[in-house]
């Protein structure tokens, strides 16, 4: 699987690939704020890092699984990261 970097709002290693509506949307579900757990990106108005869901995602948890543990995430959040991932490195495999 390739990297996902979100350092930056990078969602990925070539974050040239990313269009200006994709980066629009990267902006609405995603906060890096060195303040803030220490400027790991996380979900838009909580404190838990999207690297929380990759891994449960990895560790072939469910997007359910995920949601229970981490209530502070709204599915539709999850579903609309997971998505604009999804989008961009089909974008970047594709080109």
């Amino acid at each position: 699987m390739l990297a996902l970097c979100l350092r930056n709002k990078a969602l990925f290693a070539y974050p040239e690939a990313m269009t200006a509506e994709q980066r629009a949307q990267l902006d609405e579900l995603v906060w890096v704020d060195p303040d803030r757990m220490s400027g790991e990106p996380c979900f838009k108005g909580t404190r838990v890092p999207i690297q929380a869901l990759i891994d449960h995602i990895e560790g072939n948890s469910t997007l359910d699984d995920f949601l229970r543990g981490f209530p502070s995430v709204s599915r539709e959040q999850a579903i609309r990261f997971i998505e604009l991932a999804k989008d961009a490195l089909l974008a970047c495999v594709s080109s």
